[in-house]
């Protein structure tokens, strides 16, 4: 198989034998594929620039099964500088999909929604709701979208006053099922992930914990490096609500 010059982002690179590298790489057509890049550890390879994580780039490979070999790159664009938290946070972001996409699941909504995510980064413009906005748009690409519209055992309307309890496998409602875990959350913060806009850090935060609840079970027991690296030192109390078990119960 031979994969013409399309536009890619490198999540990550390690080395692989002398000069060579193994590359986990998010693919505008072809969503996550491993591709080795041979000799690109050389000091005179021309795909040693290109070939970085959260530069946008044009890449080609062939080859059959879970490993190409990339056959062409070139940058797309400048790098965006990335440094501090901002660089943290593409790296969440990359750690995410790396343990998260399928390979060779194209998801072009998903890539914009990356691509955009970096440019906004490099421009300095706040990490939190682009990395609420990323996680929200990762969930619906892996077929877990979020009920943000309608209570999920009434079917009305959400109400931005209203307090919910978010389930994982129904969405929000206000007549939770008893023993079933679920996360506490405004009607406003609902339908400001659903809008794509925040209007305080009270919704951020939030939306921060209802992600964080919707994504642990898919991230498995093993830790997210990039999270431990931004980690606050106290952690921020969590609601509990009566004959209910939250998210914390269960990990301690």
């Amino acid at each position: 198989m031979r994969v013409e010059l399309h536009p890619a982002f490198v999540l990550h690179r390690r080395p692989y034998r002398e000069t060579s590298a193994l590359l986990e790489v998010f693919s505008q057509r072809h969503g996550r594929v491993g591709l080795v890049a041979r000799g690109v550890r050389r000091p005179r390879s021309a795909w040693h620039e290109a070939l970085q994580p959260f530069r946008p780039l044009q890449i080609a490979w062939s080859g059959r099964g879970e490993l190409g070999s990339v056959t062409a790159a070139e940058s797309d664009a400048p790098a965006p500088g990335l440094s501090g938290r901002p660089l943290i946070s593409g790296f969440y972001m990359n750690e995410l999909l790396v343990r998260l996409l399928p390979r060779h699941d194209p998801c072009r909504p998903l890539f914009q929604r990356y691509l955009v995510s970096i440019e906004a980064l490099g421009r300095g413009q706040p990490e939190e709701p682009l990395l609420r906005l990323f996680e929200r748009d990762l969930l619906d690409t892996l077929g877990y979208g979020l009920q943000l519209e309608r209570d999920a055992r009434s079917g009305a309307p959400l109400v931005a006053g209203e307090n919910y309890l978010y389930q994982a496998e129904s969405g929000p409602t206000r007549s939770p099922v008893d023993g079933v875990q679920a996360v506490p959350v405004s009607g406003r913060t609902l339908m400001g992930l659903s809008a794509g806009r925040f209007e305080d850090g009270g919704t951020l935060a939030e939306a921060k914990r209802l992600l964080r609840f919707l994504l642990e079970p898919h991230l498995g027991p093993r830790p997210l490096v990039s999270r431990d690296l931004i980690r606050p030192r106290a952690r921020a109390p969590v609601a509990v609500v009566p004959g209910l078990r939250t998210a914390d119960d269960d990990q301690g």
